[in-house]
């Protein structure tokens, strides 16, 4: 029999832009343009407030799972940091990135990647929907 399949949930843009607009984060800029370069690297790619930040995730059917396991997050804003912004990426494990762009190595499968101005995110962009991308190929696994 095969595996159930159910939707995730819809994009809840409004949410993000009224986070956007209230940012205080200096890089508030460069992470509209990731949002932006995020958003348009497929369009299963939704987005959301989560952990009080903007996060992103697949939109598309999958496997019904538990919840606490967030299979369909692919990526997450972090502010904590002012010169930079960190992407935590959810499995980043699995793009097998061999780039650098991807630092880290946590048990459960996160990697981040840092972003500190426009100019290195348009260095960093071709790896960054690879990125994704490859995050996308592995969410029904």
């Amino acid at each position: 029999m095969a595996a159930k399949k159910t939707a995730t949930k819809v994009s809840d843009s409004a949410s993000v832009d009224a986070y956007m607009a209230r940012s205080k984060h200096p890089l508030t800029e460069v992470a509209a343009e990731l949002r932006k370069t995020i958003l348009a690297a497929d369009v299963e790619i939704g987005e959301e407030i989560k952990w009080n930040a903007p996060a992103f995730f697949y939109t598309g059917d999958m496997e019904a799972s538990d919840p606490k396991e967030y299979r369909s997050y692919l990526v997450i804003f972090n502010f904590f940091k002012k010169d930079c912004i960190r992407l935590v990426f959810w499995r980043g494990d699995r793009v097998k990135d061999k780039s650098g762009f991807l630092e880290g190595d946590y048990p459960d499968g996160r990697r981040l990647a840092l972003i500190s101005s426009k100019k290195d995110l348009a260095s960093k962009k071709k790896v960054l929907v690879k990125a994704l991308k490859t995050q996308l190929k592995h969410i029904h696994e």
